[in-house]
Formats: structure tokens, sequence, C-alpha cells
């Protein structure tokens, strides 16, 4: 820090040099921050704080903090207006995957979002939580059941991971209308799938559930909804990414998403401005031979452009 004060001080001016570097103090999350706090007081400076903060008095914000409009152009991904938006969203680009996905001899796609309005609710532990991000995965999951059905066909199959508990398969047996069977793999992968016929498997959680979605894959679409406890071999870059949306933090604040809806690019959103500030390719974003996004630059982008409305603020 002491070498790039010494090496700024030049050409720029004291007040500008020091937002930036209190913008060094507090890194960015680039997507790995914690959630959003409700108690947590931010240690933002002011002029940052002011810049984060703008949007929650000039624009209107949904349950998890989208803006009520699109961003960028059609080959661009776009923030959900809604929850109901978000799923309509999801459903579309499963069903666009599935009809011409990445690798046409393995339909293996994934949909990853965060489930729950509140996202602190993630991760806290709680029993309560838990049970809340189950529910709310089986509401999306018996949209995208009845999504994907159709009289004509084909068959759409419900599975749950190998670790999911009685009840949470009985829950889905409930809540799970219209597919043709409802059950865990732990039974393997279901007998009398016919040619088309669609596998939902809904939250894996171990390697077991990823090695019987590649199985499954080599004959039939198999769409990962949620996956768990995924490492670099949970699923290769040869998988599609039909729908992925994650909040980027800063100070503890959600201050953009990365959003991708298939066939469209990776998108960076700013939350503040809803600009678009960086798309990608799957060959530019992803991890190496995985189906997983690095999310470093993202992170640095909604990050600039917080730091460079502080800026501005500060020289008004």
């Amino acid at each position: 820090r002491t070498l790039f004060a010494s090496r700024s001080m030049i050409s720029m001016k004291v007040g500008v040099l020091q937002a930036v570097f209190l913008s060094l103090l507090v890194p960015v999350a680039q997507g790995y921050c914690p959630p959003v706090s409700t108690t947590t007081k931010s240690s933002c400076h002011p002029q940052q704080q002011r810049a984060i903060s703008k949007s929650s008095t000039s624009r209107s914000l949904g349950p998890f903090g989208f803006f009520s409009g699109s961003s960028g152009a059609s080959a661009t991904s776009s923030i959900p207006k809604s929850t109901s938006d978000r799923d309509k969203q999801a459903i579309e680009a499963v069903k666009a995957a599935i009809e011409k996905p990445k690798t046409t001899t393995l339909p293996l796609i994934e949909c990853e979002f965060p489930p729950l309005e509140s996202l602190n609710k993630l991760g806290d532990g709680s029993l309560r939580s838990a049970n809340l991000v189950d529910d709310a995965n089986l509401a999306f999951g018996a949209k995208l059941v009845k999504g994907l059905s159709s009289f004509m066909g084909p068959k759409v199959w419900f599975l749950t991971s190998t670790t999911s508990s009685p009840s949470f398969l009985a829950k889905a047996t409930k809540t799970i209308k219209g597919a043709q069977s409802v059950q865990s793999l732990r039974q393997g992968i279901p007998e009398g799938m016919g040619e088309g016929d669609i596998c939902i498997i809904m939250a894996p959680s171990v390697r077991q559930d990823y090695l019987l979605a590649r199985s499954i894959a080599t004959t039939n679409p198999a769409v990962v909804v949620n996956g768990l406890a995924k490492d670099q071999k949970s699923i290769g870059g040869e998988a599609t990414m039909a729908y992925f949306l994650k909040p980027l933090t800063y100070n503890s604040q959600i201050i953009g998403y990365l959003a991708r809806k298939y066939p469209n690019d990776w998108t960076t959103v700013d939350l503040v401005s809803n600009k678009v500030l960086s798309t990608y390719t799957d060959s530019e974003i992803l991890f190496g031979k995985t189906n997983t996004p690095d999310l470093r630059d993202p992170g640095r982008r909604v990050q600039k452009a917080v730091d460079e409305r502080a800026i501005q603020a500060r020289q008004r």
C-alpha cells in the first residue's frame, strides 16, 4: 500500500487518493462474501456507503433486490424483476438448453440461483432455514416439471439426492405434480425412461449424485437444479449452464449480479445503475474444464463501479 501510495500521489489529488486507498482496505467479495446482513454495520467509507445505497432511495427493488426493468441487448442476460420472473427465465433457459445443448451428445444441464428471497437464511445453519430452502427448491421444481411436460411428451422424472431425507422425499412427492415418477437417486437411475424423457435432479449433494446425473445425460436430458457441495469433478465444462444468478457483494451489500440465461452470454450487471458492466462466453469465464464460473472479474467490475461513484461524489 505504501508503494502504491507513493506512486499515486504524483498524479492524483489527495481527495481521490484517499477514496481509492480506502477502497483497497476493504476488498471486494467477488461473489464469495457472506450475504447481506441486516444486523451487521457496514465498514464502508461514508462516500462509498452513499454510492452503494443510492439505489435504495431512487429505485424500487424486488425481493432479491432486483430492479423492475431489464438491461442490455438480446445477447446479454438480465436481472429478473421478481421471483416469478426468475422462475420464468430459468424455465425458458432450460428449454433452450434441452433443445440445443452446448454438447449435443451430453445434454447435462445446470440451473443455479439463490432459492430464497432472504439470502441470510441460506447459510445460517438452522433447521428452519434448511426447510425453507427445501420448500423453495421444490416450489421451483414443481414449476419446472409443469413447464417441461406436455400431453404428447416427453415424460419428466423428478429425482432427489441419494442423501435426501425421507421427509424431503415425502414433501417432494406431495409437491411435484405431473412427473412420471418422484424418487431418490438411492434407487438408482429410473427404469422405463423413454427416448427424449427428461430427468430433473433436485439439489444433488454428493459425488454419487453427479455421477448418476452424468450417466443419465448420456441417453437423456438431465437437469441439475441448485447442486450442492460441487467440486471441480462434479460437473465438467461440456455441460450446459442454462441459468445462473449470483449476487456480487461489496462490504456485505449486494451491488451487482452475474447472470446467465442460455443461450445468451454471461453478464455482469451493476445493481445501482442497472448497466451491463461486462459479458463473457463460456470459454472466457468458466474455470478450466469445469462448469463453474470464475467470479473474480465480475467482482472487480462491480467494485470498480462503486469506487468510481464514490470518487465522483467526493469531487462534487
